[in-house]
Order: structure tokens, then sequence, then C-alpha cells
């Protein structure tokens, strides 16, 4: 194509400019007067290969033949009907050949083209051109004298017009502007005309200047008007795509989050107005209060004066019968409480009563269950992980895949010079751009360990036989003798400033933004960047065919070669990193050592607790003094073992049951459900065991059978409660698309379920024939081997060695606290409004921050931290000056009908103002918001300008131009271009057509794919507009990248009607935030719904649900808060854990909760006349299950969580362990702190408890309880808190 545009300069040739000034020899244009030429005719050329000179003429300008007068007409147009000329008919014609080239390129703009031809016609034929050319130097060959350097006078309207009417128009077939091609993209028209008039190969055979003063008298530029891209003449008017001037102004964006008040996002704002406004309208409502009780205090002192305050003998007695806590307890039964309590209750009795039945049973059903194991697979594929096969995105991909093949596989490495101590260099060297051509042979002669296939069998050749390599090495041919020592420099910013000058094998200009980076601040040299990037690009093809095979197979082996590379680069002060295309994928995929390890100790310190902490609860530390022979006995650990197992049973069974079903694992279930089970089932055990103790205590002539199903009666609704909340939060997850998060909802809603099932049937067993084992004496994990001293020491009365309350250990130093302390502190009234005011301004801190709350999921994390790739993407962001592509494709496109052609043409003035193309390229100037950035390839447009008859080598029949006499003629209001069969018949062609020099319009190699036939109804079925994003740097500009592609092809469906969508490689990855903030609102908030449902069901009270509800609320959104300040953004992988934080706050927060609303009558009797009414109750339930909670739910998870923190992977660093810190936080201190004062204020009437209403032996055997459990300080819980 150059070469052509070269050849216009031996015709007369383009217009060309320099700032230089020369002084004419009088003897070449020794005349500068109207009429009169300055050169005319050919006079050969320097050398057997090069261009036609122009003779030196200075006579007068000549008329015309007919023949000569027609073919100026039909080229140059009418105003050369008359007057004489300084050209001949071999001047013309090969000006008319020459031109062709640059035609093709810019005739979509008319007033571009009309400028450009009307100032070679005037160079070449003008009858004044000595009033405007003058000739500088020349040379004699064969008795001629042949022009080698001249000046031209251009005025600076003209050459700015002509600039201006040039500069935006577009070449689609590269997907570049025509300035980059006619004007070696010259940033104003001196350095357009400059680039086309310098002597060079390939360019101008002489060198003509363009002198901005001339003191040569008698000459001046000719008068010459140019014309405007946005003319008023409709005949020169440009399109849109060509034509800033004539665009129709698309509507403003308005920005998500874009509602501020001040610099707070409204939510924010609103959040903390509405908590300042609550907490200043409570502090004014309690200064009212205390001053209405200063006054109501001094009013009842002086009706004391008139009454006898002292109490009756009724009263007194009544004291003595009942406290007034008692006054007060509940005296309605909840049916569905008692149902649950018969129900577990019996089945506890049966698996105490038949514990070897239950135990057998138990293993069979789960190896049965675990039997899918052998089904069992895990995916790995990260577009099948994240993104639901039936989701928009999964099938646009589909969609682009099948029509038009899978993407290109892109090999990219990156070389840095940032190893030096003194800090970032040029990257550039001689003896680097030799080194690195070496190294791009050698990766050419690679071959796949497997099949053996080279690089140049699997690459992308768009254009013939040359493979595209994107690489600075390209600008010298990629070839080290082009690369001088001296001059390399010279050479690279030459090419940087006109890649056309500089093109690769494969014949696309290759823009310094793909291959360079990290420039200094306020440079551009390409010498000094301080990053080159390479890429290498292989086809790509179907997943599982033979072709895609062998590519990774050659990936595998590049992938090696460059891990040597790097050590080579070291050695030269150099840093490389790379990618390969299967990289990604393999290293998401590595699980370390060190994770595993990790996880094992949490499970590990988890069991190693509760182990001990069981054992705790029936040996005092000064019995162990005492009898160190009673820990043998006394000891839980088969316990803690059969509790773990019981937990790995059921996760077994999940899995094989799942696995049945054919649902894949993911890494995150392999990861993370044990780690959730073992929390839920320590929390249980605690729990069951704990309430065992008490009833041992409280009933110790009964059987153990009876014993354990007092036990389980009371604590199974609690865990039924806990584990059908938890269960229904992670089932929701089921109805989610993306699989990664549907599967690991199955997996652990059905994990965490079978251990309920199994812990209230098996543990049971175990829990009995455990303390049969305790009460006669045996050892823990040897029960063979009876302990005769402790028998001694154990011994009970009756003979019933398990009735020893005479003996029983006082209570935990921790249980004291509670009771004593912390509980009746706590309901203090001062505490509770301290203790609202403190949690509600958190709450509305965690609202505020969730704006915060960024999208993502860095690649840097979610893979090891020694991964090859983590320096590669760090490169990416940091050098990286060109997006990615970006196609937007349309579906079942009928091209053969003109209304439709209409609505995504750009170039023709009869094309909708806001069709496809013309949208893309509106978008295209505020790239900020759109994040386009590059002119957009059309191919209908580039199709219709195919069939153009001026481009004679193009479109050809019988060596003729197609539409050479078309009627009506071919014009850029469309009347003349094909419908129907005969469009399609045309389109075929042209995307048939070879790109060539003679015709860089042909189809071939831009639009060979981007057009699908449906040949049954001769119509298109798909096709694709491709442009590429602006660099993107981040995880945020990933996301608003696709968020803005598919609004700007939403607003193209909406304008034209058609069925577009966008697509790019890393859609795919992203799809999920197109809407995982409406999932996580969707799930959470069903989430809180069921806890709300279920809670209103087995508590019985729509108060007591509203309030754990809200605690449970309160604990997420403090959790996402803290997620935001700790810098966890918002993914699948923290959706997950949020999902699994409603179900842990439930925890938290149940068992609590149903002790308030049925409190057990032992506890209540001690709440003494400190508390009436809900306080009572929260005493009460705080008293009964706040130590197990605390121990047996909160410790657990610290130690679990705490060795999280030792982990080396970013990824359990961030999205487990950060988040789990904030959900053992907040959910313990909203169970433990919030839900009691909330439950004292708010609260639902209690019921009465099952297990504390027996009848007159209830009430004795409550009573001995009493007896036996030291109260060391009852007065000073007379003592009135409250105040």
């Amino acid at each position: 194509m150059m070469t052509k545009l070269s050849q216009l300069f031996a015709s007369g040739g383009l217009l060309l400019t320099a700032l230089s000034t020369a002084v004419a020899d009088a003897a070449y244009t020794a005349k500068h007067e109207a009429g009169r030429c300055a050169i005319r005719g050919h006079c050969g050329s320097k050398s057997v290969f090069g261009a036609q000179l122009p003779c030196v003429d200075n006579g007068l300008a000549q008329e015309p033949d007919d023949k000569l007068r027609k073919q100026l007409v039909d080229f140059c147009g009418p105003k050369w009907s008359e007057g004489p000329v300084c050209c001949d008919a071999e001047q013309v014609d090969a000006l008319k050949s020459n031109l062709q080239t640059a035609n093709q390129i810019i005739s979509s703009c008319p007033a571009c083209k009309d400028n450009f031809f009307n100032m070679f016609c005037t160079f070449t034929c003008s009858p004044d051109q000595s009033l405007f050319l003058n000739v500088t130097k020349t040379m004699e060959k064969a008795g001629k004298t042949l022009v080698t350097e001249l000046d031209q006078l251009i005025s600076k309207e003209y050459g700015t017009g002509f600039y201006d009417s040039c500069k935006d128009v577009k070449f689609g077939p590269t997907n570049s502007r025509a300035m980059d091609l006619i004007g070696g993209g010259a940033k104003n028209y001196t350095q357009l005309l400059k680039f086309l008039g310098q002597e060079r190969f390939g360019g101008s055979p002489f060198q003509i200047n363009f002198p901005v003063d001339y003191s040569e008298h008698g000459m001046k530029p000719q008068p010459m008007v140019p014309k405007r891209c946005n003319d008023e003449d409709p005949n020169f008017r440009c399109a849109c795509i060509d034509c800033p001037g004539i665009c129709p102004e698309l509507p403003e964006i308005e920005e998500e989050g874009s509602c501020h008040v001040g610099g707070l996002p409204c939510l924010s704002f609103a959040s903390l107005f509405t908590y300042g406004a609550l907490l200043f309208l409570a502090a004014v409502a309690l200064v009212g209060h205390v001053a209405w009780r200063k006054h109501a205090k001094r009013r009842s002192e002086r009706l004391r004066l008139l009454t006898d305050a002292a109490p009756s003998d009724d009263e007194d007695e009544g004291d003595l019968t009942q406290n007034a806590a008692m006054l007060d307890r509940p005296q309605k039964t909840y049916i569905i409480n008692t149902w649950c309590d018969v129900a577990f209750s019996r089945l506890g009795h049966v698996a105490a009563r038949f514990p070897a039945i239950t135990i057998i049973s138990s293993v069979i059903v789960v190896l049965i269950l675990s039997a899918g194991w052998f089904h069992f697979d895990i995916e790995q594929d990260p577009a099948r992980l994240w993104v639901s096969p039936t989701s928009a995105a999964a099938q646009e991909k589909a969609f682009f895949d099948t029509q038009f093949g899978p993407f290109y596989r892109a090999e990219k490495v990156f070389l840095v010079n940032d190893t030096n101590p003194e800090g970032p260099g040029p990257v550039l060297s001689y003896e680097t751009l030799v080194w690195w051509m070496d190294v791009e042979k050698s990766v050419k002669q690679i071959r796949g360990p497997k099949f053996g296939s080279t690089f140049q069998d699997l690459c992308l050749k768009p254009t013939g036989s040359a493979c595209v390599v994107q690489s600075v090495a390209a600008y010298f041919q990629d070839d080290p003798d082009q690369v001088s020592p001296k001059d390399w420099q010279k050479t690279l910013r030459k090419c940087t400033e006109s890649p056309v000058e500089c093109r690769p094998d494969y014949g696309q200009p290759l823009e310094p933004s793909m291959i360079l980076g990290g420039f200094p601040e306020g440079s551009e040299d390409p010498t000094e960047a301080t990053a080159m990037t390479v890429t290498w690009v292989l086809n790509n093809h179907a997943e599982g065919t033979f072709e895609a095979d062998r590519a990774m197979d050659f990936e595998e082996a590049l992938k090696n070669r460059l891990l040597l590379l790097q050590d080579e680069a070291k050695e030269r002060g150099l840093r490389l990193s790379f990618s390969t295309e299967i990289s990604l994928e393999q290293e998401l995929n590595k699980s370390t050592n060190t994770d595993a390890k990790i996880i094992v100790i949490s499970y590990i310190a988890m069991f190693l607790y509760a182990s001990i902490a069981l054992g705790s609860t029936t040996l005092s530390f000064r019995e162990f003094i005492n009898n160190p022979s009673l820990a043998l006995v006394e000891s839980k650990f088969t316990l803690g073992v059969v509790g773990i197992l019981i937990v790995l049973m059921s996760i077994t069974a999940s899995i094989g049951l799942f696995s049945w079903a054919g649902l894949k694992a993911t890494l995150i279930i392999v990861d993370v459900i044990p780690f959730i089970v073992l929390a839920v089932g320590v929390d249980n055990i605690f729990l069951i065991v704990h309430e065992f103790e008490r009833v041992n205590l409280s009933h110790p002539d009964d059987v153990v059978e009876v014993r354990v199903s007092r036990a389980l009666g009371r604590m199974g609704p609690s865990i039924l409660f806990s584990a059908i909340t938890e269960t229904i939060c992670f089932a929701l997850g089921a109805f989610v698309g993306m699989p990664a998060v549907r599967n690991f909802a199955i997996y652990a809603a059905g994990a965490v379920f079978i251990n309920a099932i199994l812990q209230v049937t098996m543990f049971i067993s175990v829990l009995t024939l455990n303390q049969i084992r305790a009460e006669d004496s045996r050892a823990d994990c040897f029960p063979c081997i009876q302990v005769k001293s402790a028998r001694i020491h154990l011994s009970g009365n009756n003979g019933n060695p398990g009735a020893r309350y005479y003996e029983s250990p006082p209570e935990s130093l921790l249980q004291q606290f509670i009771r004593k302390t912390y509980a009746p502190r706590l309901l203090g009234k001062k505490t509770k409004a301290a203790v609202v005011a403190i949690f509600l301004g958190v709450f509305a801190a965690g609202v505020a921050l969730l704006p915060e709350v960024e999208l993502g999921l860095d690649q840097r994390v979610a893979i090891p931290d020694d991964s090859y790739l983590i320096p590669y993407f760090n490169d990416l962001y940091a050098y990286m000056e060109a997006g990615p592509p970006v196609y937007f494709v349309t579906r079942e496109f009928n091209g053969t009908k003109r209304s439709e052609q209409q609505k995504i043409c750009a170039r023709y003035t009869t094309c909708q103002q806001l069709s496809l193309t013309n949208i893309l390229e509106q978008e295209r100037k505020r790239a900020e918001v759109s994040y386009v950035s590059t002119p957009t390839a059309s191919w209908i447009d580039d199709f219709f300008q195919w069939l153009n008859p001026d481009n004679e080598a193009c479109c050809v029949d019988r060596r003729k131009p197609c539409f050479a006499k078309r009627t009506p003629a071919w014009n850029i209001t469309l009347a003349g271009m094909p419908e129907g069969e005969e469009f399609v018949y045309y389109l075929k062609r042209f995307l048939n057509a070879p790109t060539s020099e003679d015709c860089p319009l042909g189809g071939q190699a831009s639009y060979g794919s981007a057009v699908v036939f449906d040949s049954e109804r001769d119509t298109i079925s798909a096709s694709h507009f491709r442009t590429s994003h602006r660099p993107l740097r981040s995880q945020e500009d990933f996301i608003k990248a696709m968020a803005s592609a598919r609004r700007i092809a939403s607003d193209i469906s909406n304008s034209t009607g058609l069925d577009v969508f966008p697509y790019s490689l890393f859609y795919i990855f992203f799809d999920q935030y197109a809407s995982i903030v409406g999932l996580t609102t969707a799930l959470l908030g069903s989430a809180v719904g069921i806890v709300f449902i279920v809670s209103s069901i087995l508590l019985g009270s729509v108060l007591t649900a509203a309030v754990v509800t809200l605690t449970v609320i309160m604990a997420i959104v403090d959790i996402i808060g803290a997620m935001a300040v700790m810098g966890v953004s918002l993914n699948a992988v923290s959706l997950v854990n949020l999902i699994i934080c409603v179900g842990i706050a439930v925890e938290f927060c149940a068992h609590i909760a149903r002790a308030f609303m049925f409190p057990s009558r032992k506890f209540m009797e001690r709440a003494k006349n400190r508390f009436r009414g809900r306080d009572a109750r929260a005493w009460t339930a705080l008293a009964n299950v706040g130590g197990s909670v605390f121990s047996g739910i909160t410790v657990t998870k610290i130690l679990g969580v705490t060795v999280l923190a030792f982990t080396r992977s970013k990824i359990f660093e961030i999205y487990y362990f950060r988040v789990w810190v904030a959900l053992v936080l907040f959910a313990s201190t909203h169970a433990l702190v919030f839900l009691p004062v909330a439950l004292s204020l708010f609260g639902g009437e209690g019921y009465v408890d099952p297990e504390s209403d027996g009848g007159l032996e209830a009430d004795l055997t409550s009573r001995r309880y009493r007896a036996l459990v030291p109260d060391g300080d009852s007065e000073s819980e007379d003592e009135d808190l409250d105040t």
C-alpha cells in the first residue's frame, strides 16, 4: 500500500510539507508568472527500481487534447473542464493509478477525499505551477533534467483545513485512523506534509519542502479553499464516524453511586444522620425523664408523711412463699415446643436404649451415602466455576465461540528494567534488542513435548504465512543485522512516530502502545520506556479438540522455556514476567500444602479444646489434685473423637450423596465445609453435654437412659432451631446460578443437616455408653480397664454410682461470673441504654460503610503467593498501554434489506444517526466513562467502500469495476448498494477478497470470520463489530468496562431494534459482578426472612423472632462494614462467607433466645427479687446457656479462626480469616450482649418449659438441685443493680 503512495510523487504526487527554506536556482524555475509551469512529464528514475521523477519545465501551460481533458474531468472534477494544464496523459494516468490506494483509505469522507485529490491534481496539472512550485535541485540522466528537490507553497488555511478534514477519518480493516496510514500518525498539518514530503525508501522519490515564509519574488500559495467534513454542501459532508462535528450528542451517563451529600454517599449520610437524630432525641428524652423523676420523688416524699409505708403481714408472707421473679413465671405452654420436647425425648431414649443398633445403622447409612465418592469430581474450569451455564455471559460466549470460533490464545511476556537500586531505567539497548531477537528465534523453534507442534504450526496468520507476533523486534524486521549500534534509537523513534513505515510481516501497523510502556513522567520517547511487552498469538479451537490439545502442549513447552528465560533476564539486570493461555487455570487450581496444614491444625485445635473443656464439666481442679485417677474416668476424650468423627461422617455422606447426583465439588467446598460443620458440630456437643451434666445433678436417681432422654428433650429443640435455620440458609444458595456458590450451598446444607441428625442419634448413643463407662469407673479410651481408686471416690448413694449429687462439682468460674456479675450488670437500666446506643451506633457505621465495599477478586489474591503470574499481573496493570478488544455482536441481522443496513452503517448519508457504528463512535469520544477507546471496524462500511467503482483494483468483474456502469450508480446515499441475494453474493466475495497493497479494503484478513451466513435463509445469522477498551488497570476498571459495554449494547438495541450484545474474553470472569450486589441482597434477605419464619414457629413469638432477626441483621451489616475497612471485596467467595455468617449468627443467638422463651424454673427461681418479667427471663437465659454459648461456640471458633492467621495464602488470609474474625467478634457480642438486652426490652411472652413442669417430684428435685449448687454471695445478689 505504501509503495503505491510513494509513486504519487513520480506523477506529480502527494502534497508535501517541510519547514526548511531554499533559494531557487534561476536555471530551473526562472520565471514565476501565471500560465507558466515548473514541472511537466516523466524524465526517468534515479535507479532501475526507483519511481519516475518529473522533468524540469518552466514553459507555458498548454491546452490538452480531448482525451486528456476527459481524463482530468473524470478524475479531478469539473473545474478542469477548461483552460491549459501543465501535465500530460502519462502523468494523469500515473496519478489516477497511484491515488487509488489513498482513495480506498479516505474515500468514506468526501471532504477529505476532495481536499486530498484537489491538492494532488493542482500540484500535477495546475497551469500556474511556477507561482507556488520552485525546483531547487536536479540531476542529469540520459540527457534529461530530473527534479530531485523542490519547494511548494501551501497556505496555512488550506493545510489546516486539509488536515482537519482527514484527522478523524477511520480505516476499518486496521481498526485505526486513516491518518496513521497516509500521514504517519501526524498531529497537525505540518507533520502530515513533512511525512509525505520526506525522501525515503517507500516514500517520496524526491524531496519536497514546504516553507512557511518564502522570499522568492512573485511566488505565493494558490488561493484554494478546503472543504470541511461538516460542509454545508451535502455532497462533501462526511459521516459522523469520520467527522465529530455532525454527530448527535448522546445523553449524559449517570454513574451508579453518584448520589452524594458532600463527600458522603447518600446512604452513608442518611445512616449517620438518622442515628444522630435518634441519639439526640434519646438524650432529650433522658433529660426529661430525669427531671420528671426528681419532681415525682419530691411529691412522693410529701405523700409519705401522710401514709404508713410499713408492709403488711400479708405482703411479708407472700415474700416468704415465692420470690418476685417467680410471680412472672410463664404459665402457658407452647404446643409445638411440647411436641418437639416429647419427640426429642423419645428419640434420645431410643438412641440411649439401643446404642449398638443406633451406632451401627448410622455408620451403614453413612457408608451407603459415601459410596458416591466414586463419582466425585472437582470443577476446575474458572469459566464454568463462576458463571452459570444459563447466564447471559455463558450463553454469549458459547454463541461467539460457535459462530466465530474461540477467541485467539495469547502468550504474553513483559521485560522490565526495575531491578536497579537507583530506580527504573530504559529497558531497551542494542544488546537487549539483539538478545531478544535471538530469544524470539528460539521460541519459534520450540516443539510441544507430546505432539511436536511449533509456533509456525499453531500461530494466527491473518494475511498469509506470516505469524502474528507483537514485538519491538518487528520494527527491525526481526533481523539483528538491521539493529545498528549507533542508529537503533533513531530507527525506533521513526517507527513509533509512523508505525505504517515499519509494519511487521503480517502487515498490520504495530502501535507503540501495544509493545512499550512505563514511560517516565512527561516523556514519550520510546527509548526511555522502562518496560516492553511481547505477544505471541495462536489460533484457538473448541475445548477438547485435537487442535486445542496441540496448542496447550506447545504452551507447556513455552512456559518451561520462559521460566528458564527469567534467569537469563536477571543476569542482564532485567526482570521477565509472563503468562500463557493455560497459566491462569493451572495456577488457580494449584493448592498449597501450607494451607492444607493450616486447616488441619485449625481442626485439631478445636478438637483438643473440645475434649479438654468437656472433661472439665465433671471434674474440678480440686478433685483432680485430691485424686488424679479421676481424670482417667471423667475425661471425655472419646466423646471429642466421636464428635470429630461425626463431623467427618456428615461431610463424606454429603459429598457422596451429591456426587451421586452428579454435582461437582469446588475447592471452596473442600477447604471450607469441614471447618463450618466442625464449628457447628462442636457447638452442639457442648450444649448436649452441658445439659446432660445438669440433668445428672438434678435427677441423679434416674437411670442413664432417662437422664439422656431428658437432656436431649431440652436441648433438641434448640439444636433443631439452629439446624433448620442453618440448613435453609445454606440451601437458599441452591437457587443461585453461579456454580461455585450453588454447589457450596448444597454441599454445606447437606453436611449440616446430616451432622445434626447424627448428633441427636449416634452421638447420644455414644454419650450413653460413655456415661455408663464413667459410672462404672472405667478409663476413658480404655473401657476394659476399671480404675478402682476412682471408683472409691465416685461411689454414690444407694449403690448408684451415678447419683453423686452431694459431690457434684461447683459451678465453673465462667458460670459464676455470668450469673452473679455479668448478667445482673448487663440488665441494669443504664447499661441497657448504653448497650442499645453503642450497638445501634456500630450498626449505623456498618450501613454507612456499605457503599465502600468494592467488587472484584484480584487474580493476584486467588493464586498462590509464589506463583509466577503475580509479577505478570503487576506488570500488566502497571505497563500495559492498550486495552483488551471488545466485539459488539449482532444476532439474526437481516442485512439484505436497506432499512437493516442503515441500522449498522455509519459512512453514508442515509445511515441512521444513532446506528450501531455511530453510537460506538460517539462512545469512543468519551472513553473515560464508556471505556471504549479505538475506532470500530465496521464490515458493512468497508464492504460498500470495496464496491466503490473508483477502487478499480477491489471488486472486479471481467477486468472492470463491478459497479462501474450500475444504475443507480454507487453513491454515498446507499441508493446503488446491493440488496437481497445480490447483497449476499457480493458480501461473500468481499469476505474472501485478499487484503493487498492494491486493495487494502479486501475483507479476508480483517473480516473473514466477522460475518456468518445462514445459507438456508440467505441472511446473516451473526456478525461482529470490533473495537477496544481503554487500558484497564484494576478490578474496578474491568468491572466498569464490562458494565459500560453492556449499557452501550442495550442502547444500540433500543435505538435500532437489533439484538446486540458485547463480548470480550474477560467478561466471562467478571459476569458475576453484574448481579452480585442484587444476588447478595436477595440471598441475605431471604436468609434473614427464613430466620424470622423459623424463629416465629419454633419460639412461638413474633416479637422474639423479630428481635432475633434484627440481631442477626445487625451482625451481618456490621460484618459487611468491616469488610470495607479490612479491604475485603465482594465476590462469590465473600458471598459464600456471608451466607455462612447468617447461619453461624443464628447459631449464636438461637440457644439464648429459646432459653428466654422457655426459661428453666430452677434457674429462674435463683433470680430472687432482683428481676421481674422479661428481665428475669433474660437473666435466666444468660445464666442457663450463656456459659455454653461462650465456651462451646465462641471460644471454639476463636481457636479455629486464630490458626488461620498463620496461613500464607492471600485468599485465605483476606476472605476467610478477616471475615471470620469479624463474624466471631460481631456474632458473639450481639448474641451475648445485645440480644439479652433487646429481649429484656422487646421480647415476647414466655412459655412453660416442659422439663421444668413435672409436678411435686420435679419440684422436690429442683429444690434439692438448688440446695446442692453453692450460692456464696446471695446477699450481694439481692442488691438492686437496675438503678
